[in-house]
């Protein structure tokens, strides 16, 4: 069973979750959120952030994408 990855995720609209999990990020430099009625893209920040003792990867947010109906 595959170990999930928890990265940090900065700024985006309001009710956005503050952390997220990913199953790699092995050659991800983007992350995807689902998010009320679409998709928040967050990017590494090209750094790493200490949560609960935890040093995770920090991705800031890029831009908001809506789901097509």
């Amino acid at each position: 069973m595959p170990q999930s990855i928890r990265v940090m995720l900065s700024g985006g609209p309001e009710g956005s979750p503050s952390t997220w999990e990913v199953r790699s990020l092995d050659s991800e430099t983007r992350v995807t959120v689902p998010h009320w009625n679409g998709y928040e893209h967050f990017e590494f920040a090209d750094h790493y952030a200490e949560l609960d003792g935890e040093l995770l990867p920090v991705y800031r947010w890029i831009y908001r994408t809506y789901i097509a109906e």
